[in-house]
């Protein structure tokens, strides 16, 4: 019965996390998991601790019920807003996960490296 509860929780969530159009590496880093982990929830090959389900139910904007294939997708009153970023191209929100990652000298040189695509400073606008 577990395994069943787990394929059933792992199709909810890939399904509310296409709808989203989130990658599988948005989802876990919202969730604070490794987005290999998340990637074993999402296949049905493990469950989640409850505050793991949890921030997943929030992030993905589903209730407990239809992420356990309970009920149909209804009143999501007592979910929290998930954050706004989900509309940004999954190639900006990427590049936004490493950048959190360097340190101070290369997140200068890489504003120094972005500063020179900005609209009206060459590229591709025929100047």
């Amino acid at each position: 019965m577990e395994k069943t509860l787990a394929s059933r929780l792992g199709g909810a969530a890939r399904l509310a996390r296409q709808r989203l159009n989130l990658t599988q590496a948005d989802v876990a880093e919202r969730i604070g998991i490794a987005s290999e982990v998340y990637g074993r929830l999402e296949r049905g090959h493990m469950l989640p601790s409850i505050q793991t389900f949890r921030r997943l139910c929030v992030v993905l904007s589903i209730s407990a019920d239809e992420a356990l294939g309970l009920k149909p997708s209804g009143d999501l009153k007592w979910v929290a807003e998930p954050p706004s970023d989900h509309g940004e191209p999954a190639e900006l929100r990427r590049l936004m996960r490493r950048a959190r990652q360097l340190d101070r000298t290369s997140i200068r040189l890489l504003s120094v490296l972005a500063s020179n695509f900005r609209p009206g400073r060459g590229g591709n606008n025929g100047t």
